[in-house]
């Protein structure tokens, strides 16, 4: 089974929080759930320093997960890339990666793998907003990116670049940092592993 879900999530104003996009759709074949999507903005502000890179984020054991995918992010913004419905995107900055985001991506895979569900939304109804902040990240802009069942990380990044939601969040040059993360599924999930990026730009 395949699922792609995308969800941009805004706040417009003075701390007014809108969701300005959802879509979602799934399609049958194998055990691949394809890419979701999220974004969020707020006011700008101070960043903070990022955690020990080596120490945060689950990989499903594949070898040297952090800079593969992080090569190939920026492999695809440096390219730029189509992204059908959502427009065509020129060559965008590199990503730098981010261990509050990838705390925050980890809760949500651990919480979907742990619960067998598929969603941008956590069982609990928080949202990525409420998982980054949770993490500490503070931020002017969000999206996430959110898959299940891909075996490899190009597997998951050709789906997430063919769906054309989660394309524009890769594109999209008002990012800055990045955090993906990979989590095992358990016996009797849906699904054989659980993938979520989280991207934002801080304040």
């Amino acid at each position: 089974m395949t699922c792609i879900s995308s969800a941009v999530r805004s706040r417009c104003g003075a701390g007014a929080a809108a969701l300005c996009a959802l879509l979602a759709a799934c399609g049958g074949g194998g055990d691949d759930a394809a890419p979701a999507a999220g974004t969020a903005t707020s006011p700008p502000a101070a960043s903070s320093p990022a955690a020990n890179p080596a120490s945060v984020g689950s990989t499903c054991n594949l070898a040297d997960f952090r800079a593969r995918v992080l090569a190939r992010i920026n492999q695809v913004r440096a390219s730029g890339a189509n992204c059908g419905v959502d427009g065509v995107f020129g060559a965008a900055a590199p990503l730098a990666w981010n261990d509050k985001l990838t705390l925050a991506a980890e809760g949500h895979s651990q919480d979907m793998a742990a619960k067998n569900y598929f969603s941008h939304t956590s069982a609990d109804g928080r949202t990525l907003a409420d998982r980054v902040n949770a993490a500490g990240y503070a931020w002017s802009s969000l999206g996430e990116n959110i898959a299940a069942g891909y075996p490899g990380i190009d597997a998951v990044m050709d789906g997430w670049i063919a769906s054309a939601g989660h394309c524009a969040n890769l594109m999209n040059a008002g990012f800055a940092e990045v955090g993906v993360v990979c989590v095992p599924g358990r016996a009797g999930d849906t699904y054989s592993t659980y993938w979520t990026m989280d991207l934002g730009r801080p304040r």
